[in-house]
């Protein structure tokens, strides 16, 4: 038998059948692991499965040697005429179709984050537009907010909701226990600011600005004061390229730098290790 493992059981099983080079329903497929998207990103599992041929005649290639592709190397391209032939070869002998749904284009939830206060490389996003009343809007977002948290077990005050901006709706967390919201390294807050902007951006149309227990304001004020030598040291040199920034601290320093240098390209780049940074260099000169 051999093992595949991908995101889910429809990948999986695109990579049995494209080794194999036959239909789904000539295998035994026996599943070790079910996939699982986990919480948050957190205990994310991937499919895992073992594949054997059914017992079955099997023809022989002409030059006697069987043709093996490694699944790591599998391109998606072979994989889908591969699926697509054994598709059309099982409708004449009337079996199931196995049917391969197309991933959805839905932002991943470090895009979304990534959108609190402006796209990577979208710099020349249209103004948004609020179709309803401020007024209307900050009611409405306070009383469900303030439904859904006086459920839990957290003592916290009445949450506040305000227009921060035009384009932005501030909601700030206070009281005695906010602060568990915030958890380790800020994981649970993060966490809230995916459900609240997930929300408030698809009703609205609008951005979140979101405060506990003053996490923004003192994460605001750390990167701004390792940001003064080095918007000294750009005003010299023209260029810089900040030190990885994690979570919501690349953001503050993206909106901080392009404040400061509106005619220069600050953008936030990705290093081969996933970590990300911002890199301020000459208008349209993209060079990381």
């Amino acid at each position: 038998m051999k093992q595949f493992e991908a995101q889910g059981l429809e990948e999986v099983y695109e990579l049995a059948t494209a080794e194999f080079e036959c239909s789904i329903t000539d295998l035994y497929i026996e599943i070790i692991q079910q996939p699982s998207k986990g919480f948050f990103g957190l205990f994310k599992k991937k499919a895992i499965i073992k594949v054997s041929l059914k017992d079955r005649p099997i023809e022989k290639p002409r030059n006697n040697t069987f043709s093996k592709t490694k699944a790591s190397t599998i391109k998606i391209a072979d994989v889908s005429s591969k699926i697509e032939a054994v598709s059309k070869k099982e409708k004449s002998f009337n079996t199931k179709k196995v049917k391969i749904t197309p991933k959805s284009n839905i932002s991943s939830k470090e895009e979304i984050f990534d959108n609190f206060y402006s796209k990577d490389e979208n710099e020349e996003l249209s103004k948004l537009i609020v179709k309803k009343d401020k007024e209307d809007i900050i009611n409405e977002v306070k009383i469900k907010v303030n439904e859904l948290f006086a459920h839990t077990c957290y003592d916290i005050n009445e949450i506040n909701v305000d227009f921060y901006d035009e384009e932005t709706l501030y909601i700030e967390f206070s009281g005695e226990d906010c602060a568990l919201l915030i958890g380790k390294e800020g994981y649970r807050y993060k966490a809230l600011s995916y459900i609240l902007f997930n929300w408030i951006n698809e009703k609205y149309s609008l951005m979140l600005r979101l405060e506990v227990a003053q996490f923004l304001k003192n994460q605001e004020e750390s990167i701004y004061n390792y940001l003064n030598p080095v918007i000294v040291t750009i005003k010299e040199t023209g260029t810089f390229k900040t030190k990885p920034l994690d979570g919501i601290l690349v953001h503050i320093a993206l909106k901080k730098l392009r404040d400061e240098f509106p005619d220069k390209y600050v953008a936030v780049k990705t290093n081969v290790k996933g970590d990300k940074y911002v890199l301020v260099n000459e208008y349209k000169s993209k060079n990381a």
